[in-house]
C-alpha cells in the first residue's frame, strides 16, 4: 500500500537551524496542528522530545491529549477553554473570556494586522480587565504575521504595534507572561530574536517559503510519499487509459496501477497536465480514488520527496500538499 516515510536526520536538522536563530531549544514551539502538517502527529511529537523540544502548538484539545506526554507546555489554538494543568488555550477574541473557564491557562492573541483572529488593538485594555474578572491565568500573548514571507514593510509595522502590546500588558501589571509573535518565516528571516518562544511550522518540516533575495537556509524535506504496484498490464499503442480514457498510449507500452489515489488525499489535478513523480513518471490519465497509472513495472515507487517542488506542478504552496494526505497513510521512520 501507499506509505509515507519520516527522516529523523531532516527533522533534527531543520530544528537545529532554528534553534541557531532563536539561540536556544528552550524557545522553540513545534507546531504540531492538523497532524503535523500531514507529518503524523504522534511520530513528529516524539522526534521533538528526542531533540528536546519542551513545547508544542496543536489546533484542539482532541490532539493535545496525542502528545501530552511529550511536552511541558502545549497551547492550543483554537477549542473551548477549560481548565488544565498542561494546556493554555488562546483567547481569539473577547467573548472568549467571559465563557472560559475559571483558573484557566490562556495566551492572548491580537490582531495587528492580520484581520483573523485575535482581539483589537483598542480592546487590549478591556481584555486585560475581564481576564482579571473571570479569573483566569494570563501566561501568553501573542500575534500573527500576514507578511512575514513578501517583500515589503509590513513586518515591521505589525513589530511595532506588538511593542506597544507589550508594554500595555507590562503597564498594567501582568508578569511571567511570555510573549511570541514570530512563524517559521519571520524566525529565518530575523537577525536578533528577543522573545520567550517561536512558532515553528512548515520551516521544521524543511521548506523555506522565503523568496529570493531573502537568506537560503539549509532546510531538508521530512517526508517522502511513495506507492506501491498493485497490477501490470501490457498497454497497445492507441488503447485509451482510466476513467474516460483521457489517456491515450502512443506507443506499446508496460503500465501499472498504484495504490495513490484522490481518495489518499492526492490531488486529482488535471489529466491534460499530469503530475510527474520524483523519477520522472507522468502520471497517466485521471487520478482515480485510490489508484494511479504509471509507466513502470517496480514494486515501490517515489511519487514525492519534496513538497514545496512539487507544489509548483500543481500551482499550491507545501503545506497544501503534506495536510492534504490522509492519516490512514502509515508513516514510518528512517
Amino acid at each position: 500500500m501507499a506509505f509515507i516515510t519520516i527522516n529523523r536526520q531532516n527533522f533534527h536538522h531543520n530544528l537545529n537551524q532554528i534553534a541557531l536563530k532563536t539561540g536556544s531549544v528552550d524557545k522553540i514551539a513545534i507546531v504540531l496542528k492538523d497532524n503535523a502538517y500531514g507529518h503524523g502527529l504522534k511520530i513528529m511529537a516524539g522526534l521533538s522530545n528526542e531533540f528536546g523540544i519542551k513545547h508544542a502548538i496543536v489546533k484542539n484539545l482532541k490532539e493535545a491529549e496525542v502528545v501530552r506526554e511529550f511536552f511541558e507546555t502545549i497551547l492550543i489554538l483554537s477549542d473551548e477553554i477549560v481548565k488544565d494543568d498542561l494546556c493554555s488555550f488562546t483567547i481569539n477574541a473577547l467573548s472568549d473570556i467571559v465563557k472560559a473557564e475559571k483558573g484557566a491557562k490562556v495566551e492572548l492573541k491580537v490582531d495587528t494586522g492580520m484581520h483573523r483572529n485575535g482581539i483589537a488593538l483598542d480592546e487590549l485594555e478591556e481584555a486585560l480587565i475581564l481576564i482579571e474578572r473571570q479569573g483566569l491565568n494570563l501566561v501568553g500573548v501573542m500575534t500573527h504575521f500576514r507578511s512575514a514571507d513578501v517583500m515589503g514593510s509590513e513586518l515591521f509595522w505589525q513589530q511595532k504595534q506588538f511593542e506597544t502590546v507589550k508594554n500595555k500588558v507590562r503597564q498594567n501589571g501582568f508578569i511571567n507572561v511570555r510573549f511570541h509573535s514570530h512563524n517559521s518565516a519571520a524566525i529565518l528571516r530575523s537577525r536578533n530574536f528577543d522573545e520567550e518562544l517561536v512558532r515553528v511550522g512548515i520551516a521544521a518540516y524543511g521548506y523555506n517559503e522565503l523568496p529570493y533575495p531573502f537568506d537560503d537556509f539549509s532546510l531538508k524535506a521530512v517526508m517522502m510519499l511513495h506507492a506501491s504496484k498493485v497490477s501490470t498490464r501490457e498497454v497497445k499503442k492507441s488503447q485509451r487509459l482510466g476513467y474516460a480514457g483521457d489517456f491515450t498510449a502512443l506507443k506499446n507500452m508496460t503500465v501499472s496501477a498504484y495504490d495513490l489515489g484522490y481518495g489518499d488525499g492526492w490531488t486529482r489535478a488535471d489529466s491534460s497536465k499530469p503530475y510527474v513523480t520524483v523519477e520522472g513518471l507522468p502520471i497517466l490519465g485521471r487520478v482515480s480514488m485510490d489508484f494511479i497509472l504509471l509507466e513502470s513495472q517496480k514494486d515501490e515507487v517515489i511519487i514525492m520527496n519534496n513538497a514545496k517542488e512539487a507544489a509548483k506542478q500543481f500551482g499550491t504552496i507545501s503545506y497544501e500538499m503534506t495536510t492534504s494526505l490522509s492519516s490512514e497513510i502509515p508513516r514510518t521512520v528512517i
